[in-house]
């Protein structure tokens, strides 16, 4: 009869010389959306992304889903580093005893995702974007957090400016998205036709 441990599927995806995606046959991660750990301190909060950030070289931990993406900054070779990860993900699983939580219970719903997700795009906004569309009278606002997807507002010299979408597309998402991985979608809830602008001629 097979081992609890050798019924467990896992399937790993070279992503370039510094990320592999590890797909398991089973949910890893069930608080929707996703989770990155970037630091030994932050992964204590996490029974599997302590068990990874455990190996040596260990740079990033990504759970999405039944996916963990492990970033590392080491010279050893995927080969070796994949198969420590397959092991603590294994440990990881044999040691819920088939509770499907994933150790994750820690986790009410989506609440602690979500304000993981508000607290970096906060300070995106604060560090990388807010300061560049000050030189023009603009801001950017974080509205609300729902799951990963994102809500804001521009307001100030944003606010009907004719080159808004390009700064959201361009700009804001841009930001967001490489410094917060986790956000799947941001919206912008400004109306546009009310802003001040000079450049912006609302249509009558």
């Amino acid at each position: 009869m097979a081992s609890k441990a050798e019924e467990i599927k896992i399937r790993a995806e070279v992503l370039d010389s510094e990320r592999c995606r590890f797909i398991v046959d089973r949910p890893i991660f069930r608080a929707g959306g996703s989770l990155q750990i970037q630091s030994p301190e932050e992964a204590k909060k996490f029974v599997l992304a302590e068990l990874i950030f455990g190996i040596e070289g260990i740079a990033g931990v990504l759970l999405s889903g039944n996916t963990v993406t492990v970033a590392k900054a080491g010279p050893e070779d995927w080969v070796a580093v994949g198969r420590k990860v397959g092991k603590a993900i294994r440990a990881f699983l044999q040691s819920e005893a088939g509770a499907l939580s994933m150790g994750l219970s820690e986790i009410p719903g989506n609440a602690a995702l979500e304000e993981q997700i508000r607290a970096k795009v906060q300070r995106v906004l604060d560090t990388q974007i807010n300061p560049g569309v000050a030189g023009h009278g603009g801001q950017v606002t974080l509205l609300d957090v729902r799951g990963s997807e994102v809500y804001i507002r521009m307001g100030g010299g944003c606010q009907g400016c004719g080159m808004a979408s390009v700064t959201l597309k361009q700009g804001i998402e841009k930001s967001i998205h490489q410094h917060v991985p986790e956000v799947t979608a941001i919206f912008d809830t400004t109306d546009h036709a009310m802003g001040q602008n000079p450049y912006y001629s609302p249509s009558k």
